[in-house]
């Protein structure tokens, strides 16, 4: 099943483009959609390569992309959730700049898009814990998601 995911938001976020350069806002406090903060990562991604499956057990992450496109993929397999089995996937960057949460839970995972590596932030509401994440290969796994397909 393809559809949004219980706890998942996805929030457009503002870019001021000037004759410089751009500011490209992600987070604030005082924004609704804030929890709390624990810290801010970035990874980078190869076009064509895919970061994934990881899930967390008590972190929410909370992600942008400034530099470059990534198709975000998130699969609910937790149980009582009323989207158990839902795939949810958005493609996130420069062209569609948006902030995305992930509740703990959900598998999720990433795919560089483009022709140039993409830059992913991810301002998370815990400070990184391996004991708190579970992962599995993107390729090998019992998530019916087919990472060659387009999904919207």
């Amino acid at each position: 099943m393809t559809g949004p995911i219980d706890g998942v938001r996805v929030v457009p976020l503002r870019r001021i483009p000037d004759d410089r350069g751009a500011t490209l806002h992600m987070l604030r406090a005082d924004d609704p959609h804030f929890e709390r903060f624990g810290e801010i990562y970035f990874s980078a991604i190869v076009p064509g390569v895919v970061k994934g499956w990881r899930r967390h057990s008590r972190l929410t992450m909370n992600l942008a992309v400034p530099i470059g496109s990534i198709r975000l993929a998130m699969y609910d397999d937790r149980e009582g959730s009323r989207t158990r089995g839902s795939i949810m996937a958005i493609e996130i960057g420069e062209a569609n700049y948006q902030l995305v949460t992930v509740p703990p839970g959900v598998w999720n995972g990433f795919k560089g898009l483009g022709a140039a590596p993409s830059l992913v932030a991810n301002c998370a509401t815990e400070p990184h814990d391996p004991s708190e994440v579970a992962r599995c290969d993107p390729f090998a796994n019992q998530i019916p998601y087919d990472w060659s397909a387009r999904y919207g």
